[in-house]
């Protein structure tokens, strides 16, 4: 498993806008959501297909369609921000959600809410969240997971900080990682810089 940079030009001109602190709420909405639809194209092509027989206008013949159910799980709040743009890609996806926090004293996670598919053990899962800062977060939403039987889990996120990759990589190394960026760290907030802010709030306009 790997740590994967998605440094495809498109996605770097939109993160731009992300980066930038006067766009504003709907534009920053609809530009992570083209992001993680463009991330989603990366991250899926390791999934596997079968064949089906298809008959088209002219005859019978074999396609081939995913394999395996596949679940989206956002990590609320922001995670949210990123569903509409991988479903677009993955219209037949189900989509749970985990609620957890960080605690802004401990820096530690604080859980609050989970719903999961029937299905998620036998699901590839794309857990999500814009921002992988100390990695707390996802490594609780990961554990959680794996705990419900869950065994093929890949992560994405906008923005990572080195610090959070380690961490995850640490606790759980067959969980691939994908980021638009890998930046340069966490300052003593433990916030990501250069980062792009507080993503829930600029997702939500709630600052």
């Amino acid at each position: 498993m790997g740590v994967f940079e998605m440094n495809h030009p498109l996605i770097q001109h939109k993160l731009s806008y992300l980066r930038n602190k006067d766009t504003d709420t709907k534009i920053f909405r609809e530009t992570l959501n083209e992001i993680a639809g463009l991330m989603t194209y990366e991250a899926t092509k390791g999934l596997r297909l079968k064949e089906v027989e298809t008959e088209t206008p002219i005859m019978k013949t074999t396609t081939k369609v995913l394999a395996d159910p596949v679940a989206i799980v956002p990590i609320l709040r922001a995670g949210l921000g990123m569903v509409e743009g991988m479903v677009t890609f993955l219209p037949t996806a189900r989509v749970g959600h985990i609620g957890v926090y960080r605690n802004e004293e401990t820096l530690e996670p604080v859980y609050y809410y989970c719903k999961l598919p029937v299905d998620i053990a036998k699901s590839k899962v794309f857990l999500v969240d814009p921002m992988l800062a100390t990695g707390g977060s996802a490594n609780y939403a990961i554990d959680y997971l794996k705990q419900k039987g869950v065994k093929d889990i890949s992560f994405l996120c906008i923005i990572a900080a080195p610090e959070g990759i380690e961490r995850v990589q640490e606790a759980h190394p067959d969980v691939d990682i994908y980021a638009a960026s890998i930046d340069e760290g966490l300052n003593e907030k433990s916030y990501i810089y250069p980062g792009l802010g507080d993503a829930g709030d600029r997702i939500f306009g709630t600052k």
